[in-house]
């Protein structure tokens, strides 16, 4: 792959979808390509630059992960370990045969409180006022009253307030915050110094605006819970997804035979073309490890290759706009 081509590829997309955000692809220790795109504040007309902080969704789930997997590396409980354990009596609808593993692979059954395949991007879909969702323990009023879909461990569904319960979980038996337990336990250890989950009524000056689509003032701050949690959520830099896998697969997150066990596939998913372990997609054939985050105004993939030492990251701040140029960017380099 020459640089030039790379260049020319990503340029040509952006301008043509008139992409909003940033696009990076490593290859070895080397940047091949590092560039940013549209506004971060359509307003005020704030460019997004390199360092831009971008919301990424579902992109969080494998952080959510390797937490509840950092407290099975100290003996807290195990994946075999029933949800229930924790839960005590809230949450009845959950089966009480539900287990850790099952959560994190997405083949508990149990009932979601966000059915991506039932709405689009930018419906209003928070059952409560997007305020009242600020901490893991006032989700278990949306995460409540949802009957199971399927038997835990029959088939795999992907399951958003499944990772919410993860981090419900994961918060009371440390005693910490979910949010302080990411950023301690994922974030600094992997050196992902501007990755948080903060909140999207008080932004600070380097994050960008979530917007619906690429030719809309409306923003997604009506859309999603006000804070990010299990689920989803978390702000991230191009730069620190691109530090967190080489500090995953070097095991200053979790131990190495941990990760191993998170990147082991659990289910087929042919409707998406891949395979899922515990947090993570992966490629359906390949060794390639892939966190994908999608909601309103917010779009993001990043597939690292272990086996090269490839990444390439494309995050952005409009509900679609990264699907293009990841998808070209992967056919590129398959």
């Amino acid at each position: 792959m020459a640089r030039d081509d790379l260049a020319v590829l990503v340029e040509g997309i952006a301008v043509d979808t008139e992409f909003s955000g940033v696009v990076r692809v490593d290859i070895g220790d080397e940047v091949e390509l590092e560039r940013a795109y549209g506004w971060a504040d359509r307003a005020h007309e704030l460019p997004n630059a390199i360092d831009t902080q971008f919301g990424i969704a579902s992109g969080n789930k494998g952080l959510t992960a390797l937490v509840v997997m950092g407290l099975i590396g100290e003996g807290r409980f195990d994946l075999a370990t029933p949800a229930r354990t924790f839960l005590g009596d809230d949450l009845p609808l959950i089966d009480d045969a539900v287990t850790i593993e099952q959560l994190l692979a997405h083949r508990s059954g149990i009932g979601d409180y966000l059915d991506e395949t039932s709405y689009e991007v930018t419906d209003y879909v928070m059952p409560v006022p997007v305020q009242d969702l600020a901490t893991t323990e006032q989700f278990l009023t949306v995460l409540d009253g949802h009957p199971s879909t399927s038997k835990p461990d029959e088939r795999f569904s992907y399951n958003n307030g499944g990772f919410v319960v993860l981090a419900l979980i994961a918060e009371r038996v440390s005693g910490i915050p979910f949010h302080d337990l990411v950023e301690q336990r994922v974030c600094e250890r992997a050196g992902m110094h501007d990755t948080r989950f903060l909140r999207s009524d008080e932004l600070p000056a380097r994050a960008a605006i979530g917007y619906l689509t690429t030719d809309s003032p409306r923003t997604n701050v009506f859309h999603l819970p006000v804070r990010g949690n299990g689920d989803g959520g978390i702000y991230t830099t191009v730069a620190d997804i691109h530090a967190f896998w080489p500090g995953l697969f070097a095991g200053r997150i979790v131990s190495t035979e941990l990760v191993d066990e998170m990147i082991r596939p659990r289910s087929h998913v042919p409707d998406e073309s891949m395979r899922y372990g515990l947090g993570f997609w992966l490629h359906e054939t390949g060794p390639a490890v892939i966190l994908i985050g999608s909601d309103a105004g917010v779009s993001f993939r990043t597939v690292h290759d272990p086996t090269r030492q490839s990444t390439h990251t494309v995050i952005s701040n409009t509900s679609r706009g990264a699907w293009p140029i990841t998808r070209a960017i992967e056919d590129l380099l398959a």
